[in-house]
């Protein structure tokens, strides 16, 4: 029996080690170790065995077939790593080769100008405050000096919600909300998108972006708002800008002023840009309403103010030339990525 174990043991090895790939190893495992297999018919014959003989043969069978067992396993292993290796041989990736360029994005130019303007009124000592973009009549109207008969209503007609609500004309509603929640002194701008049912061209979208600006302390005077818009004007356009006021009306200032700058294009010598009068309107401001004060609870006797509203988009199109505000708004990226 033992020579005939060494035999098989002899031919197994060459079998496993001749083996290419796990389907012949798995038929190697069955052809000795199976149910059927050579060394189970060895270990059936023990019984025709002296009994004396069976204890030394069947450790002879046993060793055997752990000595097989363990081969074919050493085996399988190696198959595996030789499959993994040529794998990652096949999915190497060059990594000395260039990858694929990817685009880097950039800030809307309304961003661009809007942080800028921040930096500006920040660096001046003012707030940034927010409001909603969903606001009540109250807010954007009564209390803002614009009763529900008053003719300033048609100017800004503007999308109405149900239960009395509406989309905010102007981000002064939020300057309402600041009055009410904090006491005098208050610097506080309002950057946002506000909505009006203007019919869309080269200078009118009915959604747009402002930003507000709101003063309220003891001794305030129209002196100082032209103080703070020419400063405003020479940081945004240049140092050599000059600064017109204009008397106008606004209900929720007075005295009130339309606000030009000259002409970057020109330097205030008349051209296309400016329609030959050498000046851009950009911003309406004035100081704030007595009746505006009194109805955030703020004694006009005792406090002043002023306010402004500058457009955004205005002060972009300006700022960078842009003939047509329609532009800002159609995610064209040829013109954004000028940016």
């Amino acid at each position: 029996m033992k020579e005939k174990l060494e035999a098989i043991k002899a031919a197994a090895k060459s079998a496993v080690s001749a083996a290419a790939g796990e389907k012949e190893i798995e038929e190697l495992r069955v052809k000795y170790l199976g149910k059927k297999g050579e060394l189970t018919a060895m270990l059936k014959q023990m019984g025709s065995l002296a009994p004396e003989e069976r204890p030394a043969a069947g450790q002879l069978v046993n060793e055997a077939k752990q000595w097989l067992e363990s081969l074919i396993a050493q085996k399988k292993e190696e198959l595996k790593s030789k499959a993994t290796e040529l794998k990652l041989k096949a999915e190497t990736i060059d990594i000395t080769m260039p990858g694929k360029e990817v685009a880097a994005g950039g800030l809307h130019p309304i961003n661009i100008v809007v942080n800028d303007m921040i930096d500006i009124f920040q660096s001046m000592g003012f707030d940034v405050v927010d409001g909603p973009e969903v606001e009540t009549d109250y807010y954007n109207f009564e209390c803002l000096n614009v009763p529900a008969d008053h003719p300033a209503r048609d100017m800004q007609d503007t999308f109405y919600l149900a239960d009395g609500l509406l989309l905010r004309t102007q981000t002064s509603a939020a300057q309402i909300r600041t009055m009410e929640n904090r006491r005098p002194p208050i610097h506080a701008i309002c950057p946002g998108r506000v909505f009006r049912a203007d019919e869309v061209d080269a200078t009118h979208s009915p959604v747009f972006h402002q930003l507000e600006g709101l003063v309220v302390d003891k001794g305030i005077t129209m002196c100082d708002l032209k103080g703070v818009l020419e400063q405003f004007a020479k940081e945004i356009y240049g140092s050599d800008t000059k600064v017109r006021f204009r008397p106008s009306f606004f209900p929720f200032t007075e005295p009130s002023v339309e606000v030009d700058v000259s002409c970057s294009e020109c330097g205030g010598k008349g051209c296309r840009v400016c329609k030959g009068a050498g000046w851009i309107e950009i911003l309406g401001a004035g100081m704030v309403h007595p009746n505006v004060l009194r109805c955030c609870g703020i004694d006009p006797d005792v406090y002043s103010g002023f306010a402004f509203g500058i457009g955004i988009d205005r002060i972009t199109t300006t700022r960078y030339k842009i003939s047509d505000i329609r532009l800002l708004f159609e995610n064209d990226k040829r013109f954004l990525e000028q940016f």
